[in-house]
């Protein structure tokens, strides 16, 4: 069953003295009672061929008590199936991706690169709140953390050199407008698509105060600058990254990608998870009450 999980495994590892007390009780051989420890030999087999132990010498007797305590065990450890009408929790791990839209970029071949990166990226990160900021010598909010990728894969596609006012490249702008536009900086992260064009001590600043909270910067290199605009210094980007971030090329971006859903699960709350599955361990643990009433029945 694909759907089927172990909210609580760590259960699990009673199972192995639960196996050893299952070996043992079958190695001790009948027991009578304690009437064994009384009796003489003799006596017993008389007693027990007369009915007086009657079932005390069937191997399967000594195991209900461990059958028991197994079916208790594997129902603490919580097996349970999603359910159909678990809850939807928002989730406040976002991702903001900033292209870069300055001339450098827009007007060259690099836009085509940061718009298949983009769509790469949105594409990659399923389930995670994603937003979008387009930025040249200002920032701009395209779309707040939204849990649709297809809404922002729309707005990357008609993505041109006239989308963007203004000239010149201000990556500060875009770091600043998403430490407003993120409610929780320590479960998020920021990538950015540029060339590393712009990038000033403003924009350092910027970084390390999302950091500080917590938050990550990852970027993705564009490479080729478009004709009569100025090449970004080298390593640019590599003062940006901060809080566990990286730099990859953009070709890297499905890298990236992993590297980002992965983070988002690890950050969630293991209590949540929890509600988007039915627990079937007290039905399972229930059965445990079976080999007990065996143990308990009055022979005839």
């Amino acid at each position: 069953m694909s759907g089927l999980i172990l909210l609580r495994p760590w259960w699990l590892a009673a199972l192995l003295p639960a196996l050893a007390l299952a070996v043992l009780a079958w190695r001790r051989g009948p027991r009578a009672g304690g009437w064994e420890q009384v009796m003489p030999p003799q006596m017993l087999a008389a007693m027990q061929a007369l009915g007086g132990f009657d079932g005390a010498t069937n191997g399967w007797v000594r195991l209900l008590p461990v059958a028991a305590l197994l079916a208790l065990i594997l129902g603490l450890s919580g097996p349970g199936i999603r359910r159909a009408d678990a809850p939807l929790l928002a989730r406040t791990d976002s991702v903001l991706i900033a292209i870069d839209m300055s001339p450098s970029v827009a007007r060259g071949l690099g836009l085509v690169a940061a718009q298949q990166a983009a769509a790469a990226l949105l594409q990659g990160l399923d389930g995670r709140p994603t937003g979008l900021i387009l930025f040249s010598g200002e920032a701009y909010a395209a779309s707040a953390p939204t849990t649709d990728p297809r809404t922002l894969q729309t707005l990357v596609a008609v993505l041109d050199a006239d989308t963007v006012p203004g000239q010149g490249s201000r990556p500060a702008a875009a770091i600043g407008l998403a430490g407003q536009m993120l409610t929780e900086p320590g479960r998020a992260d920021l990538v950015l698509i540029s060339d590393g064009g712009g990038v000033d001590a403003q924009a350092v600043a910027e970084a390390g105060r999302i950091a500080a909270a917590g938050g990550r910067i990852w970027a993705l290199r564009i490479e080729g600058s478009a004709p009569g605009t100025p090449a970004p210094p080298a390593g640019a980007l590599d003062r940006l990254v901060q809080g566990g971030g990286q730099v990859m090329q953009a070709a890297e971006v499905d890298r990236l990608a992993a590297r980002l859903q992965r983070g988002g699960d690890t950050t969630r709350d293991p209590g949540l998870t929890a509600l988007g599955y039915l627990d079937l361990g007290p039905f399972l643990a229930a059965l445990a009450a079976l080999p007990l009433l065996m143990m308990l029945r009055r022979a005839r």
